[in-house]
Parts: C-alpha cells; sequence; structure tokens
C-alpha cells in the first residue's frame, strides 16, 4: 500500500514515530498506519470515554486517531522499552506519551505497555494497557 498523506494525524506523530521506530525492520512501511494489517484487531483493556475496548479494521483505526488527535496533542512519547517474543512476531512496547489536551491546555502524561502480534510484517493484533489514573486526571482537570 502506498504512503497516504497523513497530516491530519500531525498532533499525534510523536506516537507513531516512536511505535514504528519499536517496530523496526520487523514490519513494513513508513507511517504507523502502513504498517498496520487491512483487518488489524486493536483492543485497549481498560475504559477511556469515546474510544471502543475493540477497534476492527484498519480504517476504523485510523478514523478513531483523527478524533484522538482532534482532543490531543502531544509533544513527546519517550522512555520505550522493547521485549520480544516468538521469535519477534511478538512484540511488547512501554513507553510514554507527553502532551496537551487541547480543549482546556491541560497537561497530559501517560505511561503504556502495548502487546503488538506482526503477521506478513503488519501489525495484525494490537493490545493495549496504560495508566488510567492518569488519563482520569488528566480528564477531570479544567485548566493548567
Amino acid at each position: 500500500m502506498p504512503t497516504a498523506d497523513y497530516a491530519v494525524y500531525d498532533t499525534v506523530q510523536p506516537y507513531f514515530d516512536l511505535v514504528r521506530g519499536a517496530l523496526g525492520e520487523r514490519v513494513e512501511g513508513d507511517h504507523f498506519f502502513d504498517a498496520v494489517a487491512d483487518d488489524v484487531a486493536y483492543e485497549v483493556l481498560y475504559e477511556f470515554p469515546g474510544w471502543p475496548r475493540l477497534i476492527r479494521g484498519r480504517a476504523e483505526l485510523m478514523a478513531k486517531f483523527v478524533a484522538y488527535g482532534r482532543n490531543m496533542a502531544l509533544h513527546a512519547a519517550d522512555n520505550l522499552v522493547v521485549h520480544t517474543a516468538d521469535d519477534g512476531q511478538v512484540v511488547v512496547i512501554e513507553y510514554e506519551v507527553h502532551g496537551t489536551v487541547l480543549a482546556t491546555g491541560v497537561a497530559y502524561d501517560n505511561r503504556f505497555a502495548s502487546i503488538i502480534r506482526i503477521e506478513n510484517r503488519k501489525i495484525a493484533h494490537w493490545r493495549d494497557y496504560m495508566d488510567s489514573l492518569a488519563a482520569w486526571n488528566t480528564l477531570m482537570a479544567t485548566t493548567r
């Protein structure tokens, strides 16, 4: 699949860059979404307003990230730790993101662990865990 115009995701690009860098040569494609299988299953094992527990398909995942980027501007993603299993077909990444909630200006800092299964050099399954208290505290804050 050719690389698309991903400018609509600029506000969350640090996340995409971190993930793409973590997966390296295990996947193909320059951008995060180029490396995602058309039939990906993207699970989040926490409750987050407006975000479903399971997203099926690349197109739906892309739509959800458009909405995320309208609400959040990330300025960094860091503290990456990468673990591999199953001959590199399973990758576990631990990382942090840092940004701002656009509606309130409140700072957002969170920690994640994601388990990624790769098939045919594409992300086939993603299971995500995050610090739910950090997200809750950010959502409940009203100003900087």
